[in-house]
């Protein structure tokens, strides 16, 4: 049961875009992590990361939260050097949201507790805070768990209670890693189309997807980029990327 995007966004490239990673280089004590990096993330797009294990992925995904600073680069959201903010300033001023691979929820409060203890940091009016609580629960069909501790949930649920609290927040760039990890085929194919809604319901919004599971990333993306060796080494539609040279020489291979 696969789920492939009908359309592309096309239209991005004549937008201005919402935040660029400048010739960023990192190397943590005398291993090169990242090799004058340079990409720009445009409202609209859903952008996949794809790589080997320690190419950088989740260091870019550091970078730009906050968590990391580089050795050189910048990095720009809304036309701001945020290089030296940190991830609180990011957060909140710039809207990053987060989604990581594992955790990102409290296991001993229930789902709504959860959402709430987000909320009441980030949403100052208790009314708008409890509708958006109460709009997104009922959006991801978590109406029959919201009293469940967290612990006790599927990995699914769980997976579908992190992107609500990321969500809470209103971001403008949304951070997904690792987002199918460890799911089954239904799992993955539910979250797919959540994001893939997602795009359709908030086009004012960048997702960005770091991922090991090609098939399943390249089946939802506008736009694919592929690190290997500190460098991104080829970038592009899907259609483009499993034609190109390099991208299948270091990473897809020939069985692809």
């Amino acid at each position: 049961m696969a789920l492939i995007k009908k359309f592309r966004i096309k239209g991005f490239k004549s937008r201005l875009p919402i935040a660029k990673l400048e010739n960023i280089s990192l190397s943590f004590s005398s291993r090169q992590i990242l090799d004058n990096i340079s990409f720009k993330l445009n409202a609209g797009e859903i952008v996949g990361l794809l790589g080997p294990n320690g190419a950088g992925k989740s260091t870019i995904f550091n970078i730009l939260m906050g968590l990391i600073k580089p050795d050189f680069g910048k990095v720009i959201i809304s036309n701001a050097d945020v290089t030296k903010e940190p991830i609180y300033v990011r957060a909140r001023k710039f809207k990053i949201g987060y989604v990581p691979q594992y955790g990102g929820f409290f296991n001993d409060l229930s789902l709504i507790d959860n959402l709430r203890s987000i909320g009441e940091i980030i949403i100052k009016d208790e009314r708008e805070r409890t509708s958006r609580i109460h709009n997104l629960i009922s959006k991801f069909a978590l109406d029959n768990v919201q009293e469940v501790k967290a612990k006790f949930l599927s990995g699914g649920q769980r997976r579908k209670l992190v992107i609500c609290m990321a969500l809470l927040g209103d971001p403008k760039i949304l951070l997904c890693d690792e987002i199918f990890a460890a799911l089954d085929v239904l799992t993955i194919h539910m979250l797919k189309e959540i994001l893939v809604n997602l795009q359709k319901e908030k086009p004012e919004m960048c997702i960005i997807i770091c991922e090991h599971q090609a098939r399943e990333l390249l089946s939802i993306v506008d736009r694919a980029m592929i690190l290997s060796n500190c460098k991104i080494i080829a970038e592009g539609s899907p259609n483009k990327l499993i034609k190109d040279e390099n991208a299948k020489n270091q990473y897809f291979g020939d069985f692809f």
